[in-house]
């Protein structure tokens, strides 16, 4: 089996960071990479991780700082070619302030900082994200966000929802987010933006192990095209 390599990019204000690149190298097993944001350089990954914190802060928006960083370029050129990215919590907003995604994040609804257990069903099991999960199937994973509340004019909703490009779910939503929507992907489907935290439930002493099969869904889904056998985590 060749190696896969992950790169996990660190801005200022990252907090979720390590707790990403420890999910990947020791309970995945993969080759894993902390990048910093001003020099990031793709060439040889096989997939990116935006990480959850407060990007600068979050000044102006969230992450609308970070969408201007040096290492947007790069993840930008990285998706263009084909590279899984996927976004999670403050890396969803950068994902959406740059562009890469569709739609905005608004304040939750009624104001509050939302740190809580949430149900997640997973919309689709056929993406590099997913095929370790199944269809239909709901997930127990953590949230921990002020601006988390999905929003986007009704024809870019209409067509996220023709596309099936909405991968993630609330059962019932925590921050009222348009749609109920907890993830999305790009029209290419290999980036994903998702609110919950799957580094946060990815070993049994965090209280679920859900989170774990999205990683090993992108490490089979880069391998496969090359190597038939089916990797299981």
């Amino acid at each position: 089996m060749r190696d896969v390599r992950f790169a996990v990019l660190t801005f200022p204000g990252s907090n979720c960071d390590r707790d990403c690149a420890w999910v990947l190298e020791h309970v995945v097993g993969v080759r894993t990479e902390l990048l910093w944001h001003a020099d990031v350089d793709l060439r040889g990954f096989d997939a990116a991780v935006l990480p959850g914190g407060f990007s600068y802060g979050d000044y102006l928006r969230a992450g609308a700082i970070a969408a201007t960083s040096p290492a947007l370029r790069a993840v930008r050129a990285f998706a263009a070619g084909g590279g899984l990215v996927v976004g999670i919590c403050n890396g969803f907003q950068i994902l959406l302030e740059s562009g890469l995604l569709p739609g905005a994040m608004l304040p939750n609804a009624g104001g509050t900082f939302r740190c809580t257990w949430v149900e997640v069903r997973v919309e689709r099991a056929d993406t590099p994200f997913t095929n370790q999960y199944r269809s239909g199937q709901v997930l127990r994973m953590p949230i921990a966000h002020g601006e988390g509340r999905y929003h986007a004019d009704p024809v870019t909703l209409r067509r996220l929802e023709a596309e099936r490009r909405v991968l993630f779910r609330y059962v019932h939503n925590p921050n009222g987010s348009a749609h109920d929507i907890a993830g999305i992907l790009n029209e290419g489907g290999n980036v994903l933006g998702l609110m919950p935290h799957p580094e946060r439930c990815a070993e049994a002493i965090l209280g679920s192990e859900d989170g774990r099969l999205l990683f090993a869904s992108m490490v089979h889904w880069i391998l496969t095209p090359r190597e038939v056998a089916r990797c299981t985590f």
